[in-house]
């Protein structure tokens, strides 16, 4: 990174790309808003482990269906992911190096397991698995910009 004298004569770096387009660390609006959803996504995963745990009777009876598990099991299943899904969207709106492939994985992992939900909440299950292919989208378009060029 090139710099630049000031009055005082003293140096100091010049904006990077990554500033100039306004993003702030790791954090761009991209990677800010991915983050956003991540959280909300965790929040929702939370209230759906909730909604199974509590009352079997809100989510439609599956016949035959290969993935099936037990209401009960899918309910902790969402509410263990969900909570990690809500660190991770905490992590990337706080700028942590770590929560970016995290949150890849998480939002992966939620699409497989949203794919294994369908039966159960059709209509919900593609919106959140569209959700999450934005996640991903988003938290690998953005350049790093601490990574070598």
């Amino acid at each position: 990174m090139a710099q630049t004298a000031t009055p005082s004569g003293a140096p100091t770096p010049e904006p990077s790309r990554w500033s100039e387009r306004g993003g702030a660390g790791y954090t761009g609006s991209g990677v800010m808003f991915a983050g956003v959803l991540l959280f909300v996504d965790g929040v929702l995963a939370v209230l759906n482990g909730i909604g199974a745990l509590a009352n079997d009777e809100v989510f439609a009876r599956v016949g035959s269906y290969i993935y099936r598990f037990d209401l009960t099991a899918w309910g902790w299943i969402h509410l263990i992911l969900g909570v990690i899904l809500l660190v991770a969207g905490v992590g990337i709106l706080k700028g942590a190096a770590w929560a970016r492939m995290l949150g890849v994985g998480l939002a992966a992992l939620s699409i497989v397991m949203n794919f294994l939900w369908l039966p159960y909440q059709p209509l919900w299950a593609i919106i959140i698995i569209a959700i999450d292919i934005f996640i991903i989208w988003a938290l690998l378009k953005e350049r790093n910009p601490h990574a070598p060029a």
